[in-house]
């Protein structure tokens, strides 16, 4: 469902989002989330340029929040750096499909759409208030 970019990115917000006093390095989001810290580095770049994440050049520099977890939802994540795409018409380019999505695509659809819609009501911070359902992360305070 989840791509693995999508995965990463969910796990640095949440990380940042338990660490909100500072900007915290790629290095410490890496070692703390087990995402390697290239890709990582691509990951926020990504999540950057969509506007929830700002970083900090020089010493003590890294990545903060850009908007506060209660106002961030996954879908917010997700769409940053690998959006749900779903189409209105079959993928399979069938003629007989043509103008109008068969039985099948059109289930498809509507999960996502209802998946869509989950994620648009779900905020960072009900990830984090709901620890059974959450990676429980090392907090690191070491500057």
């Amino acid at each position: 469902m989840f791509s693995q970019t999508a995965e990463y990115a969910l796990r640095a917000i949440a990380f940042l989002s338990m660490n909100l006093d500072r900007p915290i390095s790629v290095i410490e989001i890496a070692e703390n989330t087990q995402i390697p810290s290239a890709y990582l580095a691509k990951v926020l770049q990504s999540v950057s340029k969509a506007g929830l994440v700002r970083s900090k050049r020089g010493l003590n520099g890294g990545f903060m929040l850009s908007k506060s977890p209660e106002k961030m939802t996954v879908l917010d994540v997700i769409n940053a750096v690998d959006p749900i795409i779903y189409g209105d018409k079959c993928p399979l380019g069938l003629e007989m499909h043509q103008g109008s999505l068969c039985a099948i695509h059109a289930k498809l659809r509507s999960a996502y759409l209802a998946i869509e819609d989950i994620f648009a009501k779900t905020t960072i911070r009900e990830l984090l208030e709901k620890p059974a359902c959450t990676i429980k992360l090392k907090r690191s305070r070491s500057k």
